[in-house]
């Protein structure tokens, strides 16, 4: 009994002592590279002060950013995994864009087959990779070109104009209009998710407990226990994982919303209804009327913010896309239109309050703008005209980016040279980070970066920022495909709530605001509470 208690003892010793090799052979990575990199903790890597909210994700970059600032490249350990910093924007352009074939995909977050038919995570736009991602991102570009936005502009604006219209309401109710921000953009962004990617008008603001909003709530909702076990398994079992066709999204969520989807199309077929929308382009796409000598590529026409299509979005294919793979991408709209563009209308709204004569010179345009009208609706004419508009979205993108850094995944060996002397391989399955949010507020490429400060963003100003130093919607070929629709979402918000009502402080409003240190997404501490007043016509 002894000698059996003695071995199974030297046994889990010994596995033991093989994981501590394992994973301190992976903190030595960086020793064999001319790559600095800063003090880690076992089993932690350099986010153990994340992870026990000792610090918010902002700063933690920014102390990954400032470790080394004469290098153009550092490294640190995302847990047990080594991962390259990029700070330089010069290398960032060559790594991002003219050397892209190197850097195509981004990190996989699941293991899974891309060959699947099942996952609607894995077919969706933001996870696919090598060339199914190509083929995709050719077949979905043509409907987010300007001319698409426009199709789509009287959309978002009836749900602002709505969302508008109850606040109105309550105001002649004699209710005081305090309300937390991230709530109410956060119902703002799914009603246009609804009538935009899945055919639907939703009023969450009023309804607040309708079932649509409910279920996009629990989608969204990335760290729920069942997501995380999900993972888990995938991770390590991805075997097992792809036998017993696991996804991250909820079945019963993605069976109510691809109902919807199903739903809406057989009506719109059988009866002949034509609604410019994400489901009406799904449709042509199945039909192989959607392509690029339908829609002109625009220019840069909805503010310095937009980002251009690259050959990789206009270029062909012949692929023939699944009714799953299609219907996957509306799922995207939630992951990467629900909380960055809710985000950024939070600390939008924010900034327009703390900076008084900021609010006061955006509302003078507004009224311009209105006035020019004559009465008629907004248009996406109108609203891109607004120059000043322009400015201080642009600048709150550049002090609040919703996506805090981008990375990508090395798919090949890639020998990185900087000019300057420095040669070594990055090699194959390694990433690369951009700490967008630091960079955007390094005071090497913007002077006093914590004042909020539309004027950087100019006309006479604005070509003086290096575009590698400005990422809110990331680079290359692989940058936010919806960069046009968040932009007119966001503006459209701001024109009506703005044109109806002044943004005042009340006594919950933290001023300065604080990110908070709950998770790994830009968050405020306490929330963005405010006071909504109606403006004396």
């Amino acid at each position: 009994m002894v000698a059996i208690d003695l071995f199974t003892a030297i046994a889990v010793g010994a596995i033991i002592l093989l994981c501590y090799h394992y994973i301190a052979r992976k903190y030595l990575y960086f020793l064999s590279k001319p790559v600095p990199c800063p003090k880690l903790t076992f089993l932690l890597g350099n986010f153990g002060r994340v992870m026990f909210r000792l610090k918010d994700v902002v700063s933690h970059l920014d102390t990954l950013y400032n470790a080394f600032p004469d290098a153009k490249i550092s490294g640190f350990h995302d847990f047990v995994g080594p991962v390259y910093l990029l700070r330089d924007p010069e290398m960032i352009g060559k790594i991002f864009v003219k050397d892209f074939e190197f850097f195509t995909d981004r990190t996989p977050v699941l293991p899974i087959d891309q060959n699947n038919d099942y996952s609607l995570f894995v077919n969706s736009l933001f996870a696919m990779r090598g060339q199914k991602w190509r083929d995709m991102r050719a077949t979905l570009s043509p409907a987010f070109t300007g001319s698409k936005m426009r199709q789509m502009f009287q959309l978002v604006a009836a749900t602002a104009q709505s969302l508008t219209a109850f606040l109105a309401a309550e105001a002649r109710k004699g209710v005081k209009l305090e309300y937390e921000m991230k709530d109410m953009f956060s119902r703002f962004a799914n009603d246009v998710i609804a009538t935009v990617a899945f055919g639907i008008e939703m009023d969450s603001v009023k309804n607040r407990d309708n079932e649509f909003y409910l279920a996009g709530r629990k989608l969204v909702d990335i760290f729920s226990f069942s997501v995380i076990i999900k993972f888990f398994i995938v991770q390590l079992l991805p075997s097992l994982g792809n036998k017993l066709k696991i996804d991250l999204f909820d079945s019963k969520l993605t069976e109510y919303f691809k109902s919807i989807i199903e739903d809406n199309m057989r009506q719109r077929k059988a009866q002949g209804i034509v609604r410019n929308d994400m489901i009406h382009m799904l449709m042509e796409v199945r039909r192989g009327t959607l392509n690029h000598l339908q829609e002109e590529m625009d220019s840069k026409d909805a503010g310095f913010a937009t980002v251009q299509e690259s050959s990789v979005g206009k270029s062909s294919h012949s692929r023939v896309w699944s009714e799953n793979e299609l219907i996957a991408q509306c799922f995207l709209f939630f992951f990467a239109g629900f909380e960055t563009t809710s985000t950024c209308m939070t600390f939008l709204s924010y900034e327009i309050l703390a900076n008084p004569e900021v609010q006061q010179r955006l509302f003078e345009e507004i009224s311009k703008t209105d006035k020019s009208l004559s009465g008629t609706p907004l248009t996406y004419e109108a609203l891109q005209k607004m120059t000043y508009m322009d400015m201080v979205v642009s600048e709150a993108l550049r002090k609040w980016p919703a996506n805090l850094h981008i990375e990508r995944y090395c798919n090949k060996d890639y020998l990185y040279d900087d000019g300057a002397g420095m040669r070594f391989v990055i090699e194959k399955g390694r990433s690369i980070l951009v700490p967008a949010v630091s960079i955007q507020r390094d005071p090497k490429y913007y002077p006093n970066p914590e004042r909020f400060d539309p004027e950087r963003f100019s006309e006479e100003n604005r070509s003086s920022i290096n575009p590698a130093t400005y990422l809110p919607f990331g680079v290359g070929p692989r940058n936010c495909i919806g960069s046009r629709l968040a932009l007119m979402e966001v503006k459209v918000m701001m024109y009506y709530l703005l044109k109806d009502f002044s943004l005042q402080p009340i006594e919950k409003t933290q001023i300065p605001i604080q990110v908070s240190r709950k998770g790994f997404s830009l968050q405020s501490e306490k929330g963005v509470w405010l006071e909504m007043q109606p403006r004396d016509h």
